[in-house]
């Protein structure tokens, strides 16, 4: 994808590292594409600054604004000095004409963004860390397609700092609380997996304290 951008190359914006990219709450007509550095996505939930997401290179960001012409619904910040491609609505539309593969993949990547960023968002709303780590299950368990969906029980090809990470929570907290499941007998945590005994289970869990 990156190689395939390169003609794009005017449109070619740095930021520093530290520097704020956009704020949650404006108004936006442009999202961009990471080409070098990382950048946080952060939002205000209750009075607690929550870190949404790190991105890496050729990751999008900011799509949000030019799909549902919305305010900006987290705030970007440049964690390196990041180099990114900034698109707004016009040269949008001359690379969607312009380009129909790229068209093609860029609509699949922004529908997989919509849908896991709302999903992730819904995790965020829990108020229990133990619900918060159960629907992180719940959430793989939706959005994998390999998985031997015959049995209740799951292997997910994770970690406790990538749980954590999606759950928006510090390591050892997650950490603690996995074990906690542990002993409940609901999981089993490998070297390179974790496996969950019944995710029906963890889903009866989540939807059961889920705000309507």
């Amino acid at each position: 994808m990156a190689g395939e951008l390169a003609a794009f190359s005017r449109f070619a914006r740095t930021f520093q590292a530290g520097e704020m990219i956009f704020a949650e709450f404006e108004p936006g007509d442009t999202f961009y594409m990471i080409q070098s550095g990382r950048v946080e996505l952060v939002k205000i939930i209750g009075d607690i600054e929550k870190t949404l997401d790190i991105l890496q290179p050729s990751e999008m960001f900011g799509e949000m604004a030019i799909l549902e012409n919305s305010p900006r619904s987290a705030t970007a910040i440049a964690l390196d000095e990041v180099k990114v491609l900034e698109f707004n609505r016009q040269n949008f539309e001359i690379l969607m004409l312009g380009n129909p593969q790229i068209a093609l993949k860029l609509l699949k990547m922004f529908t997989k963004r919509i849908y896991d960023s709302k999903r992730r968002f819904m995790i965020l709303t829990l108020e229990d860390p133990q619900v918060k780590v159960a629907d992180v299950f719940v959430m793989l368990d939706e959005s994998q397609t390999d998985l031997d969906r015959s049995t209740e029980s799951r292997e997910f090809k994770t970690t406790v700092d990538d749980v954590a990470h999606w759950a928006c929570m510090p390591i050892a907290e997650t950490r603690g609380i996995l074990h906690h499941f542990v002993a409940q007998r609901r999981l089993e945590i490998f070297p390179d997996s974790i496996v969950v005994k019944n995710i029906n289970d963890f889903s009866r869990l989540v939807n059961s304290r889920r705000k309507k």
